[in-house]
């Protein structure tokens, strides 16, 4: 080999090094979008299966400790009980407002549900703008006695690096996690998971329930391609660039 040519071999080693380290990115990236679009069809699956028609029963308090959230997520219940109201937590969070593009700042209202046997199911009743936060705004709201609550069954929501501390002292919530909420108001027996309050009205108009989101975009599969396509015009560019380099 001439030195001219291994030359040109040394002068094109970073380059494709930095391409196949951005080749992989690309791939890997697609890739991963495949996946989101797998799980967002069977996510898809499960509330076209399990939300619809006729509610029926929670989970026995019995099966609790194995509870799936894969195996019961948004199946549609029917539960009585009795609401802990003194105990409620607002957990901050944005509803769609009148305009799209234009979220209402507000909480959902997480109250303890006693069930006749002792045991506490967490309801999510719905959203109160922020001025609404006081449960004395909103008297009306707070059903008394025996209720009953049709609606569907929620996992805890997932807490990532953005979401901020709860802070039960001041009652400052940032998730919708039954288990945080049962441990910090010191209930025993609570259920791994919560219950969404379907959009029955409430005296006084608020919380609002039928929060739930069961329209799921899905638009994995043209992010994939997309990703796909950054890759294969990166590859073309390369081999324009080395063809140019070699034959230079």
């Amino acid at each position: 080999m001439s030195a001219a040519s291994q030359h040109k071999g040394r002068s094109l080693l970073l380059p494709t090094l930095a391409t196949l380290i951005a080749l992989a990115i690309l791939i890997g990236l697609g890739t991963w979008q495949l996946q989101r679009k797998a799980w967002k069809e069977s996510l898809i699956e499960q509330i076209e299966t399990r939300a619809y028609g006729e509610p029926g029963s929670i989970v026995p308090e019995a099966e609790w400790t194995t509870w799936r959230a894969d195996q019961d997520e948004f199946r549609k219940v029917r539960v009585t009980g009795t609401f802990l109201h003194d105990l409620e937590a607002p957990v901050y969070g944005l509803a769609p407002g009148a305009r799209q593009g234009a979220p209402v700042q507000g909480y959902y209202i997480l109250t303890p549900l006693k069930l006749a046997t002792g045991a506490i199911v967490i309801v999510n009743r719905g959203f109160v703008p922020a001025d609404l936060k006081d449960p004395a705004t909103r008297l009306q709201g707070q059903l008394q006695g025996d209720v009953t609550i049709t609606g569907l069954v929620r996992a805890p929501e997932a807490r990532n690096a953005f979401t901020p501390k709860d802070e039960p002292q001041k009652n400052l919530w940032f998730a919708r996690d039954p288990q945080a909420i049962a441990d910090a108001r010191k209930l025993e027996r609570g259920a791994p998971f919560l219950i969404d309050a379907d959009a029955t009205p409430n005296p006084g108009g608020w919380p609002r329930g039928g929060q739930t989101q069961l329209t799921l975009p899905n638009n994995h599969l043209q992010y994939a391609l997309t990703w796909y396509g950054i890759a294969l015009t990166l590859v073309g560019v390369f081999g324009a660039f080395a063809w140019k380099r070699i034959k230079g």
